[in-house]
C-alpha cells in the first residue's frame, strides 16, 4: 500500500472554505481502481518543545494533510490520467486561498496498526 500525502498551506481566513471544498467533493476517486481511503487533516496550532518537554501554542503557518491511501503505486498513476481525475480537479480554487505551494510526497507503508485489528486478536 502506499499513502500520497499532499500537504497545503491554507491561508488564514480560508479554512472553512477549504474543508467545504472536500465535504463537497464529486467523491470520483472513491470507485478509482485501487483506491482504499481519503482523509483530510486539519493543522493543530501546538507543537511539542522538546527543550521544555511541554506543548506550546504557535502562530507558524500550518500544513492541512490531504491523504490518499491506494493498493499500489499504478494505481495513483492511473487515477491521474483518467478523466475523474480531471473532473475532480477542474474547479481550481482561487489563488489567494493559499498560504504558499503544496507539496506532493509519496509513502510505501512499511508498518501499519489499527486499533481494530488489535481488539479483534
Amino acid at each position: 500500500m502506499i499513502v500520497v500525502t499532499n500537504r497545503i498551506p491554507v491561508a488564514a481566513g480560508h479554512e472553512q472554505e477549504f474543508e467545504d471544498r472536500f465535504r463537497k467533493r464529486a467523491h470520483l476517486i472513491d470507485s478509482s481502481p485501487g483506491f482504499v481511503a481519503n482523509r483530510v487533516m486539519r493543522p493543530v496550532q501546538r507543537r511539542f518543545d522538546h527543550a521544555t518537554g511541554t506543548w506550546v501554542q504557535t502562530t507558524e503557518q500550518g500544513y492541512y494533510l490531504v491523504q490518499t491511501y491506494w493498493e499500489s503505486e499504478e494505481a495513483f498513476w492511473s487515477w491521474t490520467k483518467s478523466p475523474s481525475f480531471r473532473s475532480a480537479h477542474s474547479d481550481r480554487p482561487p489563488a489567494e486561498m493559499f498560504a504558499g505551494p503544496n507539496v506532493l510526497e509519496i509513502h510505501d507503508v512499511v508498518l501499519s496498526t489499527d486499533r481494530r485489528e488489535a481488539d479483534a486478536g
